[in-house]
């Protein structure tokens, strides 16, 4: 975290140490990819409450990402009041009659067909709880001065994997709603205009009737996601 007339580098011996011999590194790396694999953005909720501890210790989790400088730039606003998450579902789905009326191109919307998204967006009201990320494009210390962040998106978007991984690990799901411009989230939220709102994310318990679209299950295969150059 940055913090002004912090200039100087100090080493800190390794705090953890999590390392595991090859077989249970293997074992680990197996079973955690098994897991994963179980993971599905879910549009519809059941009404089940998700307490506000565990809403923060996701959170928590997220905030441990590493970002450009240590500069963390990064804010979650989570959010289980019922008047703010229709304003926000009242905003998303003026954006998507937008999109979807054209907005959004004859080859963008040919792709999301097969996802079976639409105008509506009944879960950001159904889900106990939304979490909106906000990106900050540069940080403000305590006495206002402004300073500059480094490698913003890519730092924003490992925080928000590590949030999407946490929110499975607590056998909650979520989907992944990416709004554009959808200012108005910053008034909202109570955040400043220089934050950018990249994500809404609405998180709890799969309802009994759940489904997920086909072609959610269709993942590219190893040949197609990875190279490797061994020495061995």
């Amino acid at each position: 975290m940055y913090k002004k007339g912090e200039v100087s580098y100090q080493p800190l011996p390794l705090p953890d140490r999590v390392q595991l011999d090859d077989a249970a590194s293997l074992a680990a790396a197996e079973a955690f990819r098994d897991y994963m694999r179980k993971r599905h953005s879910v549009r519809q909720y059941d009404g089940r409450p998700v307490s506000r501890a565990v809403i923060e210790a996701i959170v928590a989790a997220a905030g441990t990402a590493p970002s450009g400088a240590n500069h963390q730039p990064w804010h979650f606003v989570a959010l289980s009041d019922p008047a703010m998450k229709a304003a926000i579902r009242a905003g998303a789905e003026e954006e998507e009659r937008a999109f979807y009326s054209g907005g959004g191109g004859d080859e963008w919307l040919s792709a999301l067909e097969p996802i079976g998204t639409g105008v509506n967006k009944p879960h950001l009201t159904d889900a106990p709880w939304l979490i909106v990320v906000f990106a900050q494009r540069y940080g403000l210390t305590e006495d206002g001065v402004r300073y500059k962040n480094y490698y913003v998106p890519e730092s924003v978007g490992i925080a928000i994997g590590m949030l999407i991984t946490a929110i499975h690990e607590a056998g909650l799901v979520c989907l992944e709603h990416t709004p554009n411009p959808m200012k108005f989230l910053n008034g909202l939220c109570g955040r400043p205009d220089h934050e950018k709102p990249l994500m809404i994310l609405p998180v709890g318990y799969p309802a009994a009737d759940a489904t997920v679209p086909a072609v959610a299950k269709r993942k590219k295969p190893m040949d197609q996601i990875l190279s490797v150059f061994d020495s061995q």
